[in-house]
């Protein structure tokens, strides 16, 4: 595993913190509810603290604009973390929906109950608890990130418009993830020329604001930043988000598994109707197209079958397609950065955190 980042370790510690005082208010719940903080704690080890290193760059791409020397405030690291708590939520939820088995290369939290029901010799059906105690994980998670937003925006000045923000993107998330499992069945009765168009606002809700623009917004209003400069992380995080979530499409198809900490070909079993294939059935004949519809959304498909898929979106040219709008949006992301009235010390970080983001095998 490679080394934390300084924020990534700042974020570590805070969340370490905010857990230990959750145990300790925990303790009259008895035993069993220690076992969900296990959960909830195990849920938020690892990953690439993304949001929280974009929140950062937001804060001091205002903050440093006029004081080059300020100091990083608790408010910031509690809004950092809060943000990865509400990922964790997501994660759950998104594994649940999905019926993933994995996360990160470990049991996804579902199987993960599932298991210390089994092990704890408890009747009934294990699965099913598992189920059951995941839908509740997440929304323990939910709850734990809105706790420590409210820590760190305690008497802060700049506290309503972070939470405006943060309203917004708990919305668009939820949101774009309804319309995700919606097109899993809604791609059927639309004409394959809306695909794309479809697939894309899924990205752009599901992932791109969330993942990307509003943390940056997020710590550019905490820092107190002006319309413009608020403008201009949103010009740049959304085409960043939707190249970042594209590189996802890429990767739920081609990864790695052991990288992604995902069987490769999973997007496809899970039935996701994502850019990727919406261009794909664009560009192949009737009988390729029906043979591609009928493989998405099973959940035995072999990694023989994973391959057929794989041919057909890089000899249709679809994977081609994709690389080129991916690069399309970096670049609008980064002319976004152009002369725009943010600090320069954190332009170039923002831009070594777009390369990070969009060329990855993880």
């Amino acid at each position: 595993m490679p080394p934390l980042t300084p924020v990534a370790e700042a974020v570590a510690d805070r969340l370490a913190l905010f857990v230990s005082g959750m145990r300790e208010e925990a303790v009259e719940y008895g035993p069993d509810a220690g076992a969900m903080l296990d959960a909830a704690a195990s849920t938020l080890i690892g990953g690439k603290r993304l949001r929280a290193r974009f929140c950062h760059a937001g804060w001091r791409a205002v903050a440093r604009m006029d004081a080059p020397g300020i100091a990083e405030p608790d408010a910031l690291w509690d809004v950092c973390a809060a943000l990865e708590i509400f990922q964790s939520a997501a994660l759950v939820h998104d594994d649940l929906i999905d019926n993933s088995d994995t996360r990160r290369g470990r049991p996804a939290a579902h199987r993960a109950l599932e298991g210390s029901h089994r092990d704890s010799g408890w009747s009934g059906d294990a699965a099913a608890f598992g189920r059951s105690s995941a839908v509740l994980l997440g929304d323990l998670l939910v709850a734990w990130s809105d706790d420590l937003l409210e820590q760190g925006l305690d008497g802060h000045p700049q506290a309503a418009a972070v939470r405006r923000e943060y309203a917004r993107m708990r919305r668009d998330v939820t949101t774009g993830q309804f319309l995700d499992i919606a097109e899993e069945s809604a791609w059927s009765v639309n004409a394959t020329e809306s695909h794309l168009e479809r697939a894309l606002r899924i990205a752009s809700l599901k992932s791109a604001r969330y993942s990307i623009e509003q943390p940056l917004v997020l710590g550019g209003a905490l820092a107190g930043g002006s319309a413009p400069q608020l403008d201009a992380l949103r010009r740049f995080g959304h085409p960043l988000g939707m190249a970042f979530q594209l590189r996802d499409d890429v990767l739920g198809v081609f990864g790695d598994a052991a990288v992604t900490g995902k069987p490769a070909g999973d997007d496809l079993r899970e039935g996701k109707r994502t850019a990727l294939v919406a261009l794909t059935r664009s560009r192949v004949d009737r009988a390729t197209r029906d043979l591609l519809d009928e493989m998405i959304g099973d959940d035995d498909l072999t990694a023989e079958q994973v391959a057929v898929v794989q041919s057909m979106m890089t000899g249709s040219g679809a994977l081609d397609e994709l690389e080129a709008m991916i690069e399309r949006y970096t670049t609008a992301a980064d002319d976004a950065l152009a002369d725009a009235p943010l600090a320069s010390e954190a332009v170039s970080d923002l831009r070594e955190l777009a390369r990070a983001a969009t060329h990855r095998a993880a």
